[in-house]
């Protein structure tokens, strides 16, 4: 990660801003407080993706196909 202050920021706009695009995180400060952080954009798929990824970590597959004791309504 690295960090600019907004002056260096302006100077080099176009610098940093690739810089991002190509996967840098870049912090931005005033007087040594973070105001911003440039990152490059996710993909609508990727960010799909990634909440998949997170919510099949956490997931606990069960018995769905054996029958169970009862009768449903719907079947009657």
């Amino acid at each position: 990660m690295k960090t600019v202050s907004i002056s260096e920021l302006r100077a080099n706009l176009l610098k940093y801003l690739g810089e991002a695009q190509r996967g840098e995180r870049i912090d931005v400060t005033s007087k040594g407080v973070v105001l911003a952080t440039l990152v490059a954009p996710v993909g609508e798929r990727e960010a799909a993706r990634m909440r998949l990824e997170e919510l099949a970590a956490g997931a606990t597959i069960g018995d769905v196909v054996s029958p169970v004791d009862e009768r449903w309504e719907a079947t009657r």
